[in-house]
Protein backbone atom coordinates (compact mmCIF):
# COMPACT_ATOMS: atom_id res chain seq x y z
CA UNK A 1 0.00 0.00 0.00
CA UNK A 2 2.78 2.26 0.98
CA UNK A 3 4.26 1.95 -2.37
CA UNK A 4 1.43 2.02 -3.97
CA UNK A 5 1.03 5.47 -2.67
CA UNK A 6 4.40 6.86 -2.97
CA UNK A 7 4.02 5.83 -7.09
CA UNK A 8 0.85 8.41 -7.42
CA UNK A 9 2.34 10.98 -5.92
CA UNK A 10 5.30 10.89 -8.60
CA UNK A 11 2.73 10.09 -11.26
CA UNK A 12 0.97 13.13 -10.34
CA UNK A 13 4.42 15.46 -9.51
CA UNK A 14 5.15 14.89 -13.03
CA UNK A 15 1.76 15.58 -14.82
CA UNK A 16 1.36 18.75 -12.61
CA UNK A 17 4.76 19.96 -13.55
CA UNK A 18 6.07 20.67 -10.54
CA UNK A 19 9.78 21.97 -9.45
CA UNK A 20 10.84 21.17 -6.34
CA UNK A 21 14.13 23.32 -6.56
CA UNK A 22 14.80 26.40 -8.23
CA UNK A 23 18.43 25.01 -9.09
CA UNK A 24 19.09 21.66 -11.35
CA UNK A 25 19.20 18.96 -8.54
CA UNK A 26 22.74 17.52 -9.51
CA UNK A 27 24.49 15.00 -6.94
CA UNK A 28 27.75 15.92 -5.47
CA UNK A 29 29.43 13.39 -7.69
CA UNK A 30 27.60 14.28 -10.89
CA UNK A 31 31.15 15.20 -12.65
CA UNK A 32 32.84 12.35 -11.24
CA UNK A 33 32.59 10.64 -14.97
CA UNK A 34 34.00 11.50 -17.65
CA UNK A 35 31.96 12.38 -20.80
CA UNK A 36 33.49 9.36 -22.44
CA UNK A 37 32.19 6.93 -19.50
CA UNK A 38 29.17 8.49 -18.77
CA UNK A 39 28.28 7.82 -23.05
CA UNK A 40 29.87 3.73 -22.19
CA UNK A 41 26.83 3.79 -19.43
CA UNK A 42 24.52 5.42 -20.95
CA UNK A 43 24.63 3.38 -24.10
CA UNK A 44 24.00 -0.09 -21.62
CA UNK A 45 21.33 1.50 -20.29
CA UNK A 46 19.82 2.21 -23.68
CA UNK A 47 19.96 -1.05 -25.23
CA UNK A 48 18.47 -2.71 -21.92
CA UNK A 49 15.10 -0.43 -22.46
CA UNK A 50 15.35 -1.31 -26.41
CA UNK A 51 15.44 -5.08 -25.69
CA UNK A 52 13.03 -4.55 -22.44
CA UNK A 53 10.44 -2.99 -25.04
CA UNK A 54 10.87 -6.50 -27.69
CA UNK A 55 13.39 -4.32 -30.15
CA UNK A 56 15.51 -6.67 -32.33
CA UNK A 57 18.77 -4.58 -31.72
CA UNK A 58 20.37 -6.48 -34.65
CA UNK A 59 18.50 -5.15 -37.45
CA UNK A 60 20.52 -2.00 -39.23
CA UNK A 61 18.00 1.03 -38.18
CA UNK A 62 18.51 -0.33 -34.61
CA UNK A 63 21.71 -1.24 -33.90
CA UNK A 64 23.23 1.49 -33.64
CA UNK A 65 20.44 3.17 -31.55
CA UNK A 66 21.83 3.05 -27.81
CA UNK A 67 25.43 4.65 -28.91
CA UNK A 68 23.32 8.13 -31.16
CA UNK A 69 20.79 8.66 -27.94
CA UNK A 70 23.97 7.80 -25.11
CA UNK A 71 26.28 10.13 -27.30
CA UNK A 72 23.30 12.71 -27.40
CA UNK A 73 22.18 13.27 -24.16
CA UNK A 74 25.72 13.68 -23.08
CA UNK A 75 26.72 15.96 -26.12
CA UNK A 76 23.84 17.99 -26.97
CA UNK A 77 20.73 18.00 -25.09
CA UNK A 78 21.81 17.79 -21.95
CA UNK A 79 25.46 19.15 -22.27
CA UNK A 80 24.06 22.75 -20.31
CA UNK A 81 24.24 20.23 -17.23
CA UNK A 82 28.18 20.34 -16.86
CA UNK A 83 29.36 23.91 -15.59
CA UNK A 84 32.52 23.79 -18.04
CA UNK A 85 29.89 24.53 -20.75
CA UNK A 86 28.69 27.55 -19.71
CA UNK A 87 29.20 30.69 -22.06
CA UNK A 88 31.87 33.27 -21.29
CA UNK A 89 29.29 35.69 -21.56
CA UNK A 90 32.16 38.64 -21.95
CA UNK A 91 30.83 42.25 -20.74
CA UNK A 92 31.97 45.76 -22.09
CA UNK A 93 31.37 49.38 -20.70
CA UNK A 94 28.06 50.85 -22.22
CA UNK A 95 30.87 53.98 -23.53
CA UNK A 96 27.59 54.75 -25.96
CA UNK A 97 25.74 55.60 -22.97
CA UNK A 98 22.65 54.01 -23.96
CA UNK A 99 20.30 53.82 -21.14
CA UNK A 100 17.07 52.56 -22.83
CA UNK A 101 15.91 48.92 -22.35
CA UNK A 102 17.85 46.34 -24.63
CA UNK A 103 15.42 43.19 -25.69
CA UNK A 104 16.71 40.19 -27.56
CA UNK A 105 13.56 38.18 -28.45
CA UNK A 106 12.41 35.09 -30.11
CA UNK A 107 15.31 33.25 -28.90
CA UNK A 108 14.97 29.81 -30.01
CA UNK A 109 14.17 27.11 -27.05
CA UNK A 110 14.96 23.31 -27.34
CA UNK A 111 14.60 22.30 -24.16
CA UNK A 112 13.64 18.62 -21.96
CA UNK A 113 10.90 18.37 -19.55
CA UNK A 114 12.48 16.80 -16.89
CA UNK A 115 9.34 14.80 -15.69
CA UNK A 116 9.08 12.89 -18.86
CA UNK A 117 12.00 13.34 -20.99
CA UNK A 118 9.93 15.00 -23.93
CA UNK A 119 10.78 17.81 -25.56
CA UNK A 120 10.07 21.39 -24.37
CA UNK A 121 9.73 23.90 -27.98
CA UNK A 122 9.42 27.59 -27.71
CA UNK A 123 10.26 31.31 -27.44
CA UNK A 124 12.68 33.33 -24.73
CA UNK A 125 12.40 36.95 -24.71
CA UNK A 126 15.11 38.52 -22.58
CA UNK A 127 15.82 42.11 -21.72
CA UNK A 128 17.78 44.23 -19.34
CA UNK A 129 18.47 47.87 -18.13
CA UNK A 130 22.20 48.40 -18.56
CA UNK A 131 23.66 50.34 -15.50
CA UNK A 132 26.81 51.07 -16.62
CA UNK A 133 28.10 47.22 -18.69
CA UNK A 134 26.54 45.64 -21.99
CA UNK A 135 27.05 41.90 -22.46
CA UNK A 136 27.24 41.03 -26.42
CA UNK A 137 24.21 39.95 -27.85
CA UNK A 138 25.34 36.31 -28.95
CA UNK A 139 25.47 35.85 -25.29
CA UNK A 140 22.02 36.08 -24.22
CA UNK A 141 20.75 33.41 -26.74
CA UNK A 142 24.17 31.19 -25.84
CA UNK A 143 23.12 31.84 -21.84
CA UNK A 144 19.05 30.73 -23.14
CA UNK A 145 20.54 27.50 -24.58
CA UNK A 146 22.85 26.47 -21.91
CA UNK A 147 20.33 26.67 -19.18
CA UNK A 148 17.72 24.62 -22.07
CA UNK A 149 20.38 22.13 -22.42
CA UNK A 150 19.47 19.89 -19.70
CA UNK A 151 16.30 18.11 -18.09
CA UNK A 152 14.09 21.44 -17.07
CA UNK A 153 11.11 22.61 -15.66
CA UNK A 154 10.37 25.68 -17.63
CA UNK A 155 9.70 28.00 -14.48
CA UNK A 156 12.95 26.70 -12.98
CA UNK A 157 14.98 27.70 -16.29
CA UNK A 158 13.37 31.19 -17.03
CA UNK A 159 14.54 32.31 -13.40
CA UNK A 160 17.81 30.59 -14.32
CA UNK A 161 18.67 32.84 -17.25
CA UNK A 162 17.38 35.94 -15.12
CA UNK A 163 19.79 34.88 -12.45
CA UNK A 164 22.51 34.58 -14.01
CA UNK A 165 22.25 37.37 -16.50
CA UNK A 166 21.75 39.53 -13.37
CA UNK A 167 25.79 38.27 -11.96
CA UNK A 168 27.04 39.16 -15.74
CA UNK A 169 25.48 42.35 -16.35
CA UNK A 170 25.82 43.44 -12.20
CA UNK A 171 22.23 44.49 -12.31
CA UNK A 172 18.92 43.51 -11.00
CA UNK A 173 16.79 44.64 -13.96
CA UNK A 174 16.50 42.20 -16.12
CA UNK A 175 13.65 40.25 -17.23
CA UNK A 176 12.56 37.07 -19.32
CA UNK A 177 9.72 35.58 -20.87
CA UNK A 178 9.13 32.13 -22.07
CA UNK A 179 6.29 30.72 -24.52
CA UNK A 180 6.85 26.88 -25.24
CA UNK A 181 5.12 23.78 -26.21
CA UNK A 182 5.81 20.34 -23.82
CA UNK A 183 5.10 17.25 -25.51
CA UNK A 184 4.56 15.77 -22.10
CA UNK A 185 1.10 17.59 -22.38
CA UNK A 186 0.92 18.07 -26.43
CA UNK A 187 1.90 14.25 -27.23
CA UNK A 188 0.76 12.11 -24.49
CA UNK A 189 -1.27 12.62 -21.08
CA UNK A 190 -4.06 15.18 -21.99
CA UNK A 191 -2.61 15.12 -25.98
CA UNK A 192 -3.66 18.87 -26.35
CA UNK A 193 -1.94 19.72 -29.11
CA UNK A 194 -2.54 23.56 -29.22
CA UNK A 195 -1.76 24.95 -25.28
CA UNK A 196 1.57 26.43 -24.45
CA UNK A 197 3.18 27.64 -21.20
CA UNK A 198 4.04 31.07 -20.84
CA UNK A 199 6.82 31.60 -17.74
CA UNK A 200 8.12 35.25 -16.78
CA UNK A 201 10.74 36.27 -14.33
CA UNK A 202 11.11 40.34 -14.21
CA UNK A 203 13.83 41.65 -11.85
CA UNK A 204 14.57 45.08 -10.44
CA UNK A 205 12.73 47.95 -12.37
CA UNK A 206 11.04 45.46 -14.56
CA UNK A 207 8.76 44.90 -11.49
CA UNK A 208 7.38 48.26 -12.22
CA UNK A 209 4.38 48.54 -14.74
CA UNK A 210 5.36 50.78 -16.80
CA UNK A 211 8.56 49.11 -17.27
CA UNK A 212 7.27 46.12 -17.29
CA UNK A 213 4.01 46.97 -19.98
CA UNK A 214 6.95 48.72 -21.91
CA UNK A 215 9.17 45.13 -22.57
CA UNK A 216 6.00 43.04 -23.08
CA UNK A 217 4.52 45.62 -26.00
CA UNK A 218 8.30 45.49 -27.53
CA UNK A 219 7.83 41.89 -27.99
CA UNK A 220 4.76 42.01 -29.18
CA UNK A 221 6.23 43.87 -32.08
CA UNK A 222 6.14 42.20 -35.35
CA UNK A 223 9.72 40.82 -36.90
CA UNK A 224 8.80 39.21 -40.08
CA UNK A 225 11.33 40.70 -42.67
Amino acid sequence: MKIDKALEAIEALGDNHVATSATTPLREDAFKLSDKEKIALIKDDVKHILETLGLDLTDDSLKGTPQRVAKMFVNEIFSGLHPQRKPDASTFENNYKYGEMLVEKNITVYSTCEHHLLPIVGRAHVAYISNGTVVGLSKMNRIVDYYAKRPQVQERMTMQIVQDLQVVLGTKDVACVIDAKHLCVNSRGIRDIESSTVTSEFGGKFKEDAVRREFLDYIKLDTTF
